[in-house]
């Protein structure tokens, strides 16, 4: 590689960045269905066609800000997972869901992004799966983690699973390998209630509603702790 090759690769990644920098700006004043290729390439002084050589179309660029915005999530899921104790799950419990919660209200434009109605006239590409999937990947290795150190004990609240809904902790099984169908959906039901509380608190939903939001998520998270038998 010559020396003039990686000096253009590290203007085009530098470029690259600040196109994506921009895009996430107008995320938070245009929403992701008025983002324009051509009002970034105007705000950084670039005629509109040199930005095409960098993203083809505005699809890409969405690609890009989605798969950014998992990485960052799920980034920050992880580190509060390794943040402590590897044996106290009830600790990962509740940082994990922390962090999810900071995490979306420190950036609530990506969140949207990410969790808020579909961008009409867009698909996510295959590309955004591996992404998409860093925060449940921890969630699923601290119940898997808990149950075969025998960490759990759930209480006896659950009707136990119709043979569809076994069907379907059976295809998540590579997420929580070895873990009871049972096990595996109070699993699901604990994640989308965390993503359904945050969403509501994202989106405004708990306005003249919630005051201490912290507090009663708190709660929350401690209640759903104790539905998956974690220690209290």
């Amino acid at each position: 590689m010559t020396a003039s090759r990686t000096a253009r690769e590290r203007v085009r990644a530098e470029l690259t960045r600040e196109i994506a920098d921009i895009a996430r700006r107008q995320l938070a004043t245009e929403g992701a269905g008025g983002l324009s290729l051509r009002a970034v390439a105007r705000e950084m002084g670039m005629v509109s066609s040199a930005i095409y050589r960098y993203f083809p179309s505005r699809d890409d660029l969405l690609t890009t800000l989605i798969i950014d915005g998992y990485n960052a999530l799920g980034e920050a899921v992880e580190r509060a997972d390794a943040a402590g104790a590897s044996d106290d799950f009830t600790r990962r419990w509740s940082a994990v869901c922390h962090a999810v919660r900071d995490w979306a209200l420190a950036h609530p434009h990506e969140y949207t992004l990410l969790y808020g109605s579909p961008v009409p006239g867009y698909q996510a590409p295959q590309d955004t799966v591996a992404a998409r999937l860093r925060d449940v990947a921890v969630f699923g290795r601290l119940v898997t983690d808990a149950f075969h150190a025998g960490a759990l004990a759930p209480p006896d609240v659950a009707p136990p699973p119709s043979p569809a809904a076994a069907a379907e902790a059976a295809r998540l099984s590579k997420l929580m390998p070895g873990v009871p169908e049972d096990l595996v959906l109070r699993g699901l039901t604990a994640w989308t209630w965390l993503y359904g509380w945050v969403n509501f608190e994202v989106f405004g939903q708990f306005e003249n509603t919630i005051e201490d939001r912290k507090a009663a998520f708190d709660h929350s998270v401690r209640m759903l702790a104790g539905l998956l038998g974690l220690a209290q």
